[in-house]
């Protein structure tokens, strides 16, 4: 497995490098200190596995060079690691390609399972970040209708199971936007609650998971 950490702080990157051993699968560690080298290294490499990105160092322009880096190469997920843990920021990222974003005050375990979602392919969102998604709504109707706050016997909002409705009809994140009126960055984010929630790491696993609870009807 090869992974590319982009970081301007060498210590930082010293400790990820500790982090990364811990993961179960053998990894060769491929750094560089800007955006620049970052993009000449994943062009060097690109069998990558993994992209551990923070947002400010030099030669990024903070989230839009998520959404460069995703547009150039769209097969390798992105991870950012950014000490900016701002919602709309997390949002923001997330819209633009990045599969997870992890605060750099996070610990160890916690980066560890990050990580090892994003590899089995899924996402991850900072669970602080979902509670603060949860609380604040998504949306107008969401401000409208208070019961929409309050979660199910599950975990669930009335927003979530929305989504998971749709993934059930086989929408994409696209697609679930424009049906429910939300981002798409928004959507991500409420998919990634489901798949954490229901402790599942793919649509399919999720459809599954919420057939068998009764929370969806049987395909």
């Amino acid at each position: 497995m090869k992974i590319l950490l982009v970081d301007d702080h060498s210590l930082f990157r010293e400790g990820m490098r500790y982090v990364l051993r811990q993961l179960p699968e053998a990894c060769e560690i491929f750094e560089a200190g800007n955006y620049p080298d970052g993009l000449k290294l994943a062009e060097l490499h690109p069998e990558l596995d993994l992209v551990l990105m923070d947002l400010n160092m030099p030669g990024s322009e903070g989230a839009i060079s998520i959404k460069f880096f995703h547009q150039r190469f769209p097969h390798i997920p992105v991870v950012v690691v950014s000490g900016d843990d701002s919602r709309d920021k997390m949002e923001k990222v997330m819209s633009y390609g990045a599969m997870g974003f992890v605060c750099k005050s996070s610990t160890a375990p916690v980066m560890l399972s990050a990580l090892n979602l994003v590899l089995a392919g899924g996402v991850y969102v900072p669970p602080q970040m979902l509670q603060q998604q949860s609380m604040l709504g998504a949306g107008a109707s969401d401000r409208k209708d208070k019961r929409s706050l309050n979660t199910n016997e599950y975990g669930l909002t009335a927003r979530q199971m929305q989504v998971l409705g749709h993934l059930a009809e086989g929408l994409s994140n696209k697609q679930i936007a424009h049906a429910v009126d939300l981002a798409e960055g928004t959507v991500k984010i409420h998919v990634a609650a489901v798949y954490q929630i229901l402790r599942v790491n793919s649509r399919m696993e999720a459809v599954r998971v919420a057939e068998q609870l009764g929370l969806i009807g049987t395909a």
